[in-house]
């Protein structure tokens, strides 16, 4: 079974994470996880037109800068925003990025 590890909050940067979501499709998948649940990974190259492994790259991006966590369950794989970790980090980041695509 793959890891996927994501970096501990305490290391988690705001650059990072700025550098993270200047790609507009990473900006859009982090809009869509704002509500902090599991959501499995099998649509989204369908619903961003690219390609599994362009998919997998924004995934990847996002997991590293903090932003996300993948759970694996058998072989499902749920992407989920760490929003309440965000949140208590960043105060109102998260609010900020999916208000700016309204």
């Amino acid at each position: 079974m793959p890891d996927f590890p994501a970096p501990e909050m305490a290391d988690v940067e705001l650059v990072d994470i700025m550098k993270a979501l200047s790609d507009p499709t990473r900006l859009e998948i982090v809009a869509d996880l704002a509500d902090g649940e599991p959501h499995p990974k099998q649509g989204y190259p369908a619903k961003y037109d690219c390609s599994k492994s362009t998919m997998s790259h924004h995934f990847r991006t996002l997991r590293e800068a903090g932003l996300t966590r993948t759970v694996v369950e058998g072989r499902t794989h749920t992407v989920q925003l760490r929003r309440e970790e965000l949140d208590r980090k960043f105060p109102g980041l998260i609010d900020a990025i999916t208000r700016s695509r309204s």
